[in-house]
């Protein structure tokens, strides 16, 4: 079965750098195979047959390796291509579109409260453990952010832009 791993925050401001090579190495070395990369933040694709928490075990990998701790939240091809389907928002503009992925979906309470909230012109919609993000500004000036989105859902999130999304649903189904 095909899979993505999303590590967050690797490679950003030249902190916790990992050489996307030794990063597909290691992957290998877990016994992963036909490991590719999207870019150098973080998107490995991955084909494995064991059912065990794959997160659980690139965590530990990189801790061992590296000596940081890097989230990963892994995504089964089945998966990430409804995650794709589901969005809600017009696509006219993809530089507008952004999705967070959760790595456990949040409480419904902290869900509920948030959605409840406004950030026009800014817009999200949360479903499962996805978050559609439409700004109307750019990214980085949305209050929408990453690390707004963890503080208000409790819960470890990384956000992909919509371009890089299609392409890493691209070698997904490749």
């Amino acid at each position: 079965m095909k899979y993505i791993a999303i590590l967050r925050g690797i490679n950003v401001g030249g902190k916790r750098k990992i050489l996307i090579t030794d990063l597909k190495l290691l992957f290998s070395n877990l016994g992963f195979s036909e490991v590719v990369s999207y870019i150098q933040s973080g998107n490995i694709v991955f084909k494995s047959e064991d059912k065990s928490n794959h997160a659980l075990v690139i965590e530990k990998a990189i801790l061992e390796n590296y000596g940081f701790e890097v989230p990963v939240i892994v995504i089964s091809k089945k998966k990430f291509n409804s995650i794709i389907n589901e969005n809600p928002y017009s696509i006219e503009n993809e530089k507008q579109l952004y999705v967070s992925f959760f790595k456990k979906t949040p409480e419904q309470e902290l869900i509920n409260s948030l959605s409840n909230q406004s950030f026009l012109p800014d817009q999200f919609k949360i479903i499962d453990n996805s978050a559609y993000i439409f700004c109307n500004t750019k990214y980085s000036d949305s209050k929408l952010t990453n690390t707004f989105l963890e503080k208000k859902l409790k819960e470890i999130i990384t956000t992909r832009n919509w371009k890089s999304s299609l392409k890493i649903l691209e070698l997904l189904n490749e």
